[in-house]
């Protein structure tokens, strides 16, 4: 039997999200926030604000980019740009994962758009050679369901007629967005920077708020996802004031969190923190024969949401449901151990494990966890009496 590691993790947060918090976190970093107030006051939309004008300064978002949030975190971000923006073009979606899958529903079973799906099985890209230039196109930049995101934006066309729509909800302040090829990014608080959950960043080129003002979709929006007032962009909404009554308690934690990243040398410093995380990961990925990245492509791995599928051949061989059992049993050990708290593959995705390498990591705490994934791999087999060569 694998003996038992002697060092524990200081903080055992490696989950795909809500993520870690910044390391240091307390509760005592809220006790500033303006609860208790009217979201219109001085103090409470001045609070939006500035969370607002330090993503942009963290993200290096342009100047003529529109930077608001939405209720309902990315997924209501990513559904209020497609409901309001998409019906005058044809729509590529591009669906790699999950998250791009549920893009891919809405714009073909309830937006009833005409989209084409360009679609690829877990651990690959499709071809993004197929990218329609005159077409409206969506996209993950990072698959946090799957591990895989693109490599870069070279399969873009620097002169793409249509909006380009990318959901970088585990990319952003962790991986360079090139905002030139960009038109709707969004994201949420609880991804990168361990925020709390329940509301999402939207930020909109100077094309898409165009397309904004001047196309009518031609259907109802629920006023919570709705972006125009009238005949013309909500630019009260645009200009950090709130879509939604939203708790400053979450506000205040983003900030918390967007000081902290100026602190560790903003996102240069936030994407070095990333990769050391990741390349401590790969290290023994690499040196390890009973665990493998879900993503087939080196160029393709996510640094972020680290997905790993079982390679042994001996546990390919079992049944799905049986390598499930597996993960969940080596997900349960390292629980009780309290080393490692939520750290199962997605449920879609093949049997295996995947461990967030973000900017709110320690890579100390990705170091102490490698020799517990030995031992909870050779404890689990033991238990479910499973045996390997």
């Amino acid at each position: 039997m694998t003996a038992k590691p002697a060092r524990f993790t200081e903080r055992p947060w490696f989950s795909s999200g809500p993520t870690a918090k910044r390391p240091g976190w307390t509760p005592q970093a809220l006790s500033a926030a303006p609860v208790g107030r009217s979201n219109r006051s001085k103090i409470t939309v001045g609070r939006i604000k500035e969370a607002l004008e330090l993503t942009r300064d963290i993200l290096g978002i342009p100047a003529d980019y529109q930077v608001f949030m939405t209720p309902a975190s990315d997924t209501g971000a990513f559904e209020a740009a497609m409901w309001n923006l998409l019906g005058l073009r044809k729509v590529q979606v591009v669906a790699f994962e999950n998250f791009g899958q549920l893009w891919a529903d809405d714009a073909v079973k309830h937006l009833k758009l005409d989209a084409e799906v360009l679609s690829a099985p877990y651990g690959q890209l499709p071809d993004l050679s197929r990218i329609d230039a005159e077409a409206d196109l969506i996209f993950p930049w990072n698959g946090t369901t799957s591990g895989v995101k693109v490599p870069d934006a070279s399969f873009i066309s620097d002169s793409h007629q249509g909006l380009v729509m990318c959901d970088a909800t585990s990319a952003a302040f962790c991986m360079d967005l090139p905002w030139e090829k960009l038109d709707v990014t969004t994201f949420s608080f609880q991804k990168a920077l361990g925020g709390e959950a329940g509301i999402g960043v939207l930020i909109l080129s100077s094309k898409a708020v165009e397309r904004l003002n001047t196309f009518d979709p031609g259907r109802a929006i629920p006023k919570v996802i709705r972006l125009r007032k009238g005949d013309a962009a909500d630019m009260t909404i645009l200009g950090g004031d709130a879509i939604n009554t939203y708790s400053f308690l979450v506000i205040e934690d983003y900030l918390d969190a967007l000081k902290w990243g100026l602190r560790e040398g903003g996102l240069e410093g936030l994407i070095a923190r990333c990769e050391q995380n990741f390349n401590y990961l790969r290290e023994w990925v690499e040196a390890t024969a009973w665990i493998d990245f879900v993503a087939e492509k080196v160029e393709t791995r996510s640094t972020t949401s680290v997905c790993l599928k079982f390679v042994d051949p001996a546990i390919v061989g079992q049944p799905a449901d049986m390598q499930a059992k597996l993960a969940a049993k080596i997900n349960a050990l390292l629980e009780t151990e309290g080393v490692a708290y939520d750290i199962t593959g997605y449920r879609a995705a093949p049997p295996g494990l995947r461990i967030w390498c973000g900017c709110t990591v320690d890579a100390d705490d990705i170091c102490a966890l490698l020799p517990w994934l030995e031992w909870a791999y050779a404890e689990a087999l033991n238990q479910l009496e499973l045996s390997v060569a």
